[in-house]
């Protein structure tokens, strides 16, 4: 088995690949091993709006920047209640955290919540071999006495059986119906909230990072928030004015299987809808396309994508390991973004109607704000639906 040792110090840590590569280093946060995905991101900020996304449930993140931790975290920063990532690997171990923001140590916060952290890895050998052979099964191990089983480590990653035909969704999906009027940040007030009547808006939360339903509410919207189980009779209960499908982790085909119908259900309504990244794929699904499992997906808070209708690019926060297959759109669905990486489907809409979505993270959290008009868009198109 290929071994890469990284430091004279014995390792408290080990990455073990199905394929038998091994990777030492120093293990912090939790102890014990985790089983899952690994994926690299490129971000150079948000580490702990990336651990805290639910698009990352079942994987693990490989930060190809290496200042991780260095600015402690804050609650402020949380895009749901706990990191929902599996655990993360870096290349040089946490610092003290140096931010007037930080409440808290990347080290301790990942213990408190059970992950794992690995520190002195590698990073740009393993982020090669994730590009090689497409997001690796891994198991990834603390121990402080850094006694190893390894042939059962590399075995455990050899038998998990991956995301596909996963749904994710149900996990990490909120147990009841909330309210939400919290909006963007903004200094010096922070987090201030939203105001009186606005249009009424019923998101379906598929894994809803928090500055998604902040984005609704600085748009003008009323925002209830239901389970991904939700049906079509549920949210038409609502009398919604527009129905936003959220972010989420897993196979898109396999949460469809009660997604798509609902969606259906609200189309047939001819409301006004609006989708991001699990909730574009789901989107897609309804509307007849396909999905399909990439490589090593997109992960980073830079990837440059092309709006077709207008010409213009946008650099985007983006988060997904599968796609909505282009070649499966049918007839009326047009698609409006493209990757300027490698041409993978970034949006689409139904023409003539006021149904759109992306496959990128217009709310950011982590990353540029090209795209905030987006949500100014979905808000245009019911109020003119008001006004007729």
């Amino acid at each position: 088995m290929p071994v890469n040792h990284q430091s004279s110090e014995k390792p408290t840590a080990l990455i073990a690949l199905a394929d038998g590569q091994l990777f030492y280093g120093k293990g912090f946060g939790a102890t014990g091993t985790t089983v899952a995905e690994l994926v690299f991101n490129t971000a150079m900020t948000g580490y702990q709006e990336i651990m805290t996304d639910p698009s990352y449930a079942g994987q693990v993140v490989t930060f190809t920047f290496p200042h991780i931790g260095n600015v402690g975290v804050t609650p402020e920063d949380d895009e749901t209640a706990d990191p929902v990532a599996a655990g993360l690997v870096v290349k040089w171990d946490p610092t003290e955290p140096s931010n007037w923001r930080a409440t808290e140590d990347l080290v301790g916060w990942l213990a408190k919540r059970g992950r794992i952290g690995v520190g002195g890895i590698d990073t740009r050998r393993l982020t090669r071999a994730i590009r090689q052979q497409g997001a690796p099964h891994v198991a990834i191990a603390h121990d402080p006495e850094g006694k190893f089983d390894i042939e059962g480590l590399v075995r455990q990653a050899r038998e998990w059986k991956g995301l596909v035909g996963l749904d994710l969704a149900k996990d990490v999906t909120c147990a009841q119906s909330y309210t939400w009027n919290e909006m963007r940040w903004a200094w010096p007030e922070g987090h201030a909230r939203r105001e009186g009547p606005g249009l009424r808006v019923v998101a379906i939360d598929y894994g809803a990072k928090r500055n998604i339903l902040r984005c609704l509410a600085s748009a003008g919207c009323d925002v209830t928030v239901l389970p991904a189980s939700a049906t079509a009779e549920d949210v038409l209960a609502l009398n919604p004015e527009g129905v936003f499908l959220s972010n989420g982790p897993g196979d898109p085909a396999a949460t469809g299987a009660y997604a798509v119908p609902m969606i259906q259900g609200v189309l047939a309504a001819d409301l006004p809808v609006f989708g991001i990244c699990l909730g574009h794929q789901m989107l897609a699904l309804a509307l007849g396309a396909k999905t399909i499992k990439m490589n090593h997906g997109h992960h980073g808070a830079n990837h440059p994508v092309k709006d077709l209708t207008t010409g213009k690019v946008e650099i985007t926060s983006m988060n997904h390991g599968f796609a909505v297959d282009s070649q499966t759109l049918p007839a009326g669905v047009a698609e409006t973004h493209v990757s300027l990486f490698d041409g993978s489907n970034c949006g689409i809409a139904i023409e003539d109607r006021p149904v759109f979505s992306v496959q990128y993270h217009p709310e950011a959290s982590p990353g540029p704000q090209d795209s905030y008009y987006l949500f100014e868009r979905f808000a245009e198109a019911m109020r003119a639906r008001r006004a007729a």
